[in-house]
């Protein structure tokens, strides 16, 4: 008999959570903030169909793929720049490390005094925390590049900036991506926290509604859901560096 995978007992460990949930919120349980799993699952029907949900979660979409994109895009070129320039990393690492262990609530305050409760806060909340995991990663995985395939590209005369491009950039992939997946965790949480904090639409606003109305089936619906996202985003970006890191994982 084969093994069974182990992906297997993750999804018996997931079912029987939800099975001891349902049990319990039927005949433990008597409050209204405790519904049955069931009653979750029709929540979340009737907010797919009636397109609800569905327009929630696209309004915090879009603001987190803006956010994970200028923040991870800035995290890899300066990243790079601090690892392969020594003035550059001078002049920066300290402003960094001041500014890495700042938590995330705390700059939502000064951001909306600057930039107000719309899109550009939220954009900007999530840039910034998705900026520091891509950076350290980058500037980690540029100093980890093979010093003879450096010695090489000087043997040939490739250019600076060539070099960074076609050989310092695919080498540290490896490094980049594990950033990137730490920062796509960061920039949902971001997107949903912000939105808590000073928002008017998005899921993180939607959930706070729903709480304030009491409607704690919607509630945890779009937490369901909110996890199934999480999840299905961590699958897409492994799925993405499966396929761009062949070499490297082969030759692991």
């Amino acid at each position: 008999m084969r093994a069974l995978p182990h992906r297997f007992w993750g999804v018996v460990l997931l079912v029987g959570l939800l099975v001891l949930w349902q049990v319990s919120a039927r005949y433990w349980v008597t409050s209204s903030n405790w519904p049955p799993v069931t009653e979750i699952l029709k929540a979340i029907a009737s907010g797919l169909a009636n397109g609800e949900l569905a327009q929630v979660f696209g309004s915090t979409l879009w603001r987190m793929a803006a956010g994970f994109a200028i923040g991870s895009a800035a995290g890899v070129l300066l990243g790079m720049a601090m690892a392969s320039f020594p003035l550059a990393d001078a002049a920066l690492r300290s402003l960094v490390e001041l500014l890495r262990p700042i938590p995330m609530p705390a700059i939502v305050p000064p951001l909306i005094l600057l930039l107000g409760i719309d899109h550009a806060m939220k954009v900007f909340a999530v840039a910034f925390a998705c900026f520091f995991p891509v950076l350290v990663n980058t500037v980690s995985g540029v100093r980890a590049v093979d010093p003879t395939a450096l010695d090489v590209a000087r043997t040939f005369q490739v250019g600076r900036l060539r070099t960074l491009a076609t050989v310092v950039l695919p080498a540290s992939l490896p490094y980049i991506l594990a950033g990137l997946r730490t920062s796509l965790a960061l920039a949902l949480i971001v997107s949903v926290v912000a939105e808590m904090i000073a928002g008017s639409e998005g899921i993180g606003y939607y959930i706070m509604t729903m709480q304030y109305a009491m409607r704690a089936s919607d509630m945890y619906a779009a937490i369901f859901l909110l996890a199934a996202l999480g999840y299905g985003l961590n699958l897409a970006l492994l799925a993405v560096e499966q396929r761009v890191l062949h070499w490297w994982r082969r030759g692991e």
